[in-house]
């Protein structure tokens, strides 16, 4: 099997000082390959490109409009974790704007499994898109002809490891969760600016995530995030209807609550709810479930993850690792 690295995405500061001098990360700083995978082979309307050898047109219209969509899957111990999901979530994504995705989701299916097999991975990340593909200079979808899919497979971590166990601060943006009416963020669209100034804002007041609040103030979720909090034995998560995406990692913790006999309840949540909480955590495929124990400057809780948290976590990383898609061929 071909050596990887793991490269830490969006990787946080570490605030406690003696852990900046004990914590490294998980690639030294030197020249590296962007997927952490040597001889990388990314996958292009059905043909395998070397990482060097990888491109798109510049008339491509996701590049020149965002126009397209995309989905993060993780796989696990030589399995695709909630594979069949994340592609469902891709083909709704595509219909909701006008996309017609080139291939079937079978075909797709072997598609994904096939990178990660070129890759000679059992644990990674795989970023699957679709662009509406090569068109003119103008808006109109209608000039792109032959839609075109990517998928790239990579060894990534979004957060060191050291954050799961301490948890992650984060502060409230400026930046309003994007109206349903206007694009809708169960969309997963290659156009993310919106999440990308929200990040902006965290980078900027020193914090590891932005928490996003809606058009009527309350939480929507954070850039890359679900947001859930923990009150008197009892999990609460915003609703999708308050511009959550509907995760699918958020839907795996539907499922374990259920097995641990916690009930989790979908109501809007304010700031005040999320300073008040005695856990708080944020749920994503990148992120997988992530403590936080600091919001716009308040200590939650008793300012260290909790114990639902920890129940969560451990239970998650045991179901990613028993179950999914196999791999090989």
């Amino acid at each position: 099997m071909k050596t990887t690295d793991v490269t830490v995405l969006d990787e946080p500061k570490i605030h406690d000082p003696s852990a900046e001098a004990v914590i490294e990360p998980a690639v030294e700083s030197r020249p590296r390959r962007t997927t952490g995978v040597k001889e990388a082979k990314i996958y292009i309307d059905g043909k395998f490109y070397s990482e060097a050898n990888a491109k798109i047109s510049v008339f491509d219209h996701g590049l020149l409009y965002g126009d397209g969509i995309f989905e993060g899957i993780r796989f696990y111990n030589g399995r695709v974790f909630r594979l069949e999901e994340h592609l469902h979530r891709l083909w709704d994504s595509a219909r909701s704007i006008c996309l017609e995705i080139p291939m079937t989701m079978r075909n797709m299916t072997e598609a994904v499994l096939e990178t990660i097999r070129q890759n000679h991975l059992r644990d990674g990340y795989i970023r699957l898109l679709v662009t509406r593909g090569i068109g003119n200079l103008g808006l109109n979808p209608t000039q792109c002809k032959s839609p075109s899919v990517i998928i790239i497979a990579a060894t990534i971590a979004l957060y060191h490891e050291d954050f799961y166990k301490k948890g992650l601060t984060i502060v409230t943006c400026a930046t309003r969760r994007s109206n349903p009416a206007a694009l809708n963020p169960a969309v997963k669209s290659l156009n993310y600016l919106n999440n990308v100034m929200a990040r902006v804002e965290a980078n900027l007041a020193g914090a590891d995530e932005a928490l996003m609040l809606n058009d009527a103030g309350n939480v929507a979720e954070c850039t890359a995030d679900n947001v859930f909090i923990v009150k008197h034995g009892q999990i609460f998560t915003p609703p999708v209807a308050s511009g959550a995406l509907r995760g699918i990692t958020r839907s795996v913790v539907f499922e374990i609550a259920a097995e641990l006999g916690v009930k989790v309840r979908e109501t809007d949540i304010t700031r005040h709810d999320v300073f008040v909480a005695d856990e708080c955590f944020l749920t994503g495929t990148a992120a997988e479930i992530v403590p936080v124990v600091k919001a716009d400057g308040r200590s939650i809780g008793n300012g260290k993850p909790g114990p639902v948290t920890a129940r969560i976590i451990a239970r998650f990383r045991q179901v990613t690792r028993e179950t999914g898609t196999p791999i090989s061929a």
